[in-house]
């Protein structure tokens, strides 16, 4: 649920670039609506509004939302008053270099490793596992983050579009997918434990019955 709010501006970003340019009246006020810099527009105001929504009804953003937010602000605010898109497809490489930093300094400071902190909750694997897999996810970030710049720099903006609001998440859906294997023994291991504990837990109440 939580990643499909955090598309929510995407999606608005991608349904206004896909419109043909129209003045259209919002609020009493004319403007332009379709293409690329009326499309930073609505990014700009629909992540505003998706996280504040969720800053007041959670009281709290996590630390990857809040720099998705301030990216959107910092990238977005210059590609709209100098008109240069230049701005706006720095921001995806750039978010993702960051993520890569903070998995690599959670290997240091902190009690574990950040993909931990996101999926220990659901899993309960040794250190040695997160440790691997949040090395992997580093690794994704960065290449990542390449793939993003170079189709923002070589391929068409029709292109660059596309692959910004579906191809970053089948990539990533993809890779979430690929680490399967590795977390599924330790997510079958819960469940048999839990069916041990029911099973002697049903045993003994068997036996006081008796």
């Amino acid at each position: 649920m939580k990643q499909l709010i955090d598309y929510i501006p995407l999606l608005v970003f991608f349904s206004i670039w896909a419109l043909d340019e129209r003045v259209v009246t919002i609020a009493g006020y004319q403007r332009n609506v379709g293409g690329i810099f009326s499309a930073a527009e609505f990014l700009l105001a629909a992540s505003i509004l998706v996280y504040g929504s969720l800053l007041i009804v959670q009281k709290r953003l996590d630390k990857f939302q809040w720099i998705t937010l301030g990216a959107v602000v910092l990238f977005c605010i210059p590609t709209i008053i100098f008109q240069n898109v230049t701005f706006l497809k720095w921001k995806a490489p750039l978010v993702n270099w960051i993520f890569a930093s903070i998995f690599f300094a959670s290997k240091y400071f902190g009690d574990k490793p950040a993909i931990e902190h996101m999926m220990g909750h659901a899993v309960d694997a040794p250190k040695e596992v997160w440790t691997r897999l949040n090395n992997i996810w580093i690794y994704y970030f960065i290449v990542l983050g390449a793939i993003n710049l170079t189709v923002a720099f070589t391929l068409s903006e029709d292109l660059w579009i596309k692959f910004k609001v579906f191809g970053n998440l089948i990539l990533t859906f993809a890779f979430v997918i690929g680490q399967m294997p590795i977390l599924a023994k330790y997510i079958e291991v819960e469940d048999e434990d839990a069916a041990e504990n029911e099973g002697e837990t049903s045993e003994s109440a068997s036996e006081d019955r008796a």
